[in-house]
């Protein structure tokens, strides 16, 4: 059967989530997440993608990125895969791919859904009882954007940006948003959207995309405000 073709707008973000294969650990000791977040960079300067938040988990990662180019964020993924996986068969002494297949994603609708997804993938680590509080998590995006933190992973999204110019008050606007729990709708709308690589937006977000690309989307949710 041939695969579902991902959905693409140049400069639309997509929400990426990989998990290990079996759900099984891809992350063993710090050393790790570091050399993973070092290849990530290389590859974001390489084909030209805008990372906006991200969080390594144990047995996956999720990545909030935006692309130039229909294919940037495969050869991305591809790229760190190619470095990350023998990394890991060697020094652990495994064999194999280390993912369950092919990464999922959908497409997010910055203007509404944008800070809420931002604010999803930091707050993994939390609803994982990893952390008590996301600033208490290191390999997360959110020590850039709640507290300014210098990060060269991280490229400021125009819908973030618009918090405020000075990056110290945006900070605190967008980590004021953590003081509000995500429903749980939207949690079901977001992991539905990645699962099955729908887009994540409105309607009309839905229909721009149809419009644009000539293709269903299939079922999209309707409205919730962006600072949800």
């Amino acid at each position: 059967m041939p695969r579902k073709p991902r959905f693409f707008l140049p400069d639309v973000p997509n929400h990426v989530v990989q998990r290990g294969r079996n759900r099984d650990p891809i992350f063993f000791e710090s050393s790790d997440y570091y050399f993973y977040l070092d290849k990530l960079r290389e590859a974001l300067d390489k084909y030209q993608v805008s990372l906006h938040a991200y969080v390594l988990m144990t047995n996956h990662v999720h990545l909030l990125m935006s692309a130039p180019t229909e294919n940037a964020i495969s050869q991305l993924m591809q790229f760190v895969g190619r470095h990350y996986v023998p990394y890991v068969n060697k020094k652990y002494g495994f064999s194999g791919s280390l993912w369950e297949g092919r990464f999922k994603s959908s497409l997010i609708e910055s203007e509404r859904y944008l800070l809420a997804c931002m604010r999803y993938i930091e707050l993994n680590p939390v609803r994982g009882k990893m952390v008590c509080a996301p600033g208490d998590y290191v390999f997360s995006s959110y020590h850039a954007n709640a507290l300014s933190e210098p990060n060269l992973l991280i490229t400021p999204h125009n819908e973030f940006t618009k918090l405020s110019d000075n990056p110290l008050v945006r900070g605190q606007y967008y980590s004021a948003l953590f003081d509000q729990a995500l429903p749980d709708d939207f949690l079901d709308v977001i992991r539905q959207g990645t699962a099955s690589g729908t887009p994540v937006g409105t309607e009309y977000f839905k229909e721009k995309i149809e419009s644009t690309l000539g293709r269903k989307v299939g079922q999209a949710h309707r409205g919730r405000p962006r600072g949800t």
